[in-house]
């Protein structure tokens, strides 16, 4: 099927993994119809801009920071825990802007991560007497065991939810939660080793005069148009149903005006697989609902003028080739287990003018790389794809070689990420029901990652992590990952373990990376080898990863 013959739902003409299977098929289309007629979440102004900062990111001159929840729940849709998830990662991207001197697009895990692939789509319990189906997240069912049903309400609330969580961080950062100087009043008391403790505090006594000497140079401190604490959204595109709702062409009509056939059956997987609120001082980015039509009244129009100029001219050009935006987040994904080339997840995703992730790991040929980048990137639009590698620390040395030589073989400019959690999930010793991670394992793939790029002349534009900056009401941060500068062991994961899906780093482990990431470009940007005392610190003896 050519790029012509492509509709936002031209995906249910084929077979499609991790489906959902809906009684009420009245009641779903009842629920599309109204997210068909509702405001977009994100416009094309804001995904055209993240659009072209990652391309900055594949050329080397940004770098690229995402994190957040591996699925979020309705629940997380409150002040504390949405202000915790954005602090840490504006400190994070604060920490890695410093040692790198490069702007860093920050995309976050929020506002419509509320869906979750599985391996199966039942479960046992009861003591394995009783099947019921999984868990696949709150815009699918009940994590409750007797709440499992597909319901399509959740769907809609899933978006009034993601409104409520975008609305709210974008009045955080247009009312100053950024300010550069808000977030240096530092504690390291969770910092074990002297050795760890003396070299992050050297970073931000460095960090404080550069930023008291940018206050006093210019008068003011804030964000640049690149390097300025603005944070978009992303989310895994599961449901198609829900993300072809919300697609919206650039020219005003939307993709209600398709009459949609029934959705074929669902066909088994063959492979597994913040928000960077757009806004920043143009007052384009604070009204984020594209496309805007002239209001009637003279006299408001002409006091809307300059705030819509920009948008206005996106829809009006009606002799420029139409686009198709996913208005749902500014950044969606294919995951590992949702990339048949010839499945219902990479027919909806080529036809789709966002910023793409495809993730990339151990059971993905190199070839199949290529095959998928020229179906979803014909045009080959630089800071269209990133690629998500999810290799594991054990296994990234005998694969992601072959996938850079092979896209180094095409003219693709790809933006090379790498996603140091989903290959190094392990059970706890201690209580093998518990799914942890061990810091030595995320860095470990990190700093492989990056001495391959370095080999083979290319560059890891970025990482993605699942982590929190939430606390227990005592003000603890979670305890789901083993190691870091706490030196959380396996005994210590009970003490604050609060994921219903992947366990994530917290707060404190956050900030290693980002120091470590830190250290490793500000190496480079000066030529020089990264300091091992901070990398073989940070390992730790808790740290070590158990057999």
């Amino acid at each position: 099927m050519s790029i012509k013959e492509w509709t936002p739902s031209s995906w249910r003409e084929k077979p499609i993994a991790q489906d959902v299977i809906y009684e009420d098929k009245a009641h779903l289309e009842k629920v599309l119809t109204k997210l068909r007629r509702l405001p977009p979440l994100v416009s094309p102004v804001e995904i055209d801009r993240l659009r072209s900062q990652l391309a900055d990111v594949a050329a080397g001159k940004a770098f690229l920071l995402q994190g957040g929840d591996c699925a979020e729940l309705f629940d997380d849709c409150s002040s504390d825990p949405i202000e915790h998830k954005l602090s840490l990662i504006l400190l994070m991207s604060l920490i890695i802007l410093h040692g790198s001197r490069l702007p860093v697009v920050r995309i976050a895990r929020i506002a419509g991560q509320y869906a979750k692939p599985r391996s199966k789509p039942t479960e046992m319990v009861d003591f394995e007497k009783r099947e019921i189906l999984s868990f696949r997240g709150d815009n699918v069912n009940g994590y409750d065991k007797s709440d499992r049903n597909p319901d399509p309400e959740r769907l809609l609330g899933a978006y009034f939810h993601s409104t409520a969580t975008l609305n709210y961080i974008r009045t955080l950062l247009l009312s100053g939660f950024a300010d550069l100087h808000k977030p240096l009043e530092w504690s390291f008391s969770h910092v074990r080793s002297p050795e760890i403790h003396k070299a992050f505090s050297a970073v931000i006594e460095s960090l404080q005069d550069s930023l008291d000497f940018m206050k006093v140079a210019t008068g003011a401190v804030g964000g640049g148009e690149r390097g300025g604490m603005e944070t978009v959204d992303l989310h895994e595109a599961l449901l198609l149903e829900y993300e072809e709702a919300l697609t919206r062409s650039d020219q005003g009509s939307t993709s209600r005006s398709f009459s949609p056939p029934a959705s074929k059956p669902s066909t088994p997987a063959v492979s597994r697989s913040v928000s960077q609120v757009r806004v920043g001082t143009n007052s384009e980015s604070a009204y984020p609902h594209s496309p805007v039509r002239p209001p009637k009244s003279p006299s408001l129009a002409n006091s809307l003028a300059n705030s819509f100029s920009d948008i206005r001219l996106e829809n009006t050009a009606s002799k420029k080739t139409e686009k198709w935006y996913n208005t749902s987040a500014h950044f969606i994904w294919i995951g590992d287990r949702t990339r048949q080339l010839d499945g219902a997840h990479v027919e909806y995703f080529r036809g789709i003018a966002n910023p793409i992730g495809i993730k990339t790991g151990p059971s993905m040929k190199p070839e199949e790389i290529v095959r998928i980048l020229d179906i979803v990137n014909p045009d080959r639009i630089p800071g269209k794809v990133t690629l998500i590698g999810r290799y594991g620390a054990d296994k990234v040395d005998q694969f992601l070689p072959a996938h850079i030589d092979a896209v180094k073989a095409t003219d693709h400019v790809v933006v090379w990420q790498c996603d140091a959690m989903h290959g190094n999930t392990k059970s706890s010793q201690t209580d093998p029901s518990l799914k942890t991670r061990h810091f030595v394992d995320v860095i470990t793939e990190i700093t492989k990652s990056m001495a391959i790029h370095r080999e083979k002349g290319t560059i890891l534009g970025g990482v993605h992590l699942e982590l929190t900056g939430e606390v227990n009401e005592e003000g603890y941060s979670v305890t789901e990952c083993i190691g870091g500068s706490m030196e959380l062991e396996d005994k210590d994961l009970s003490f604050n373990y609060r994921t219903h899906c992947d366990p994530r780093l917290n707060f404190e482990q956050g900030l290693d990376v980002a120091f470590l990431l830190a250290d490793h470009l500000r190496s480079k940007r000066k030529g020089e080898q990264p300091k091992d005392i901070l990398l073989s610190s940070l390992r730790g003896r808790s740290g070590q990863p158990q057999k």
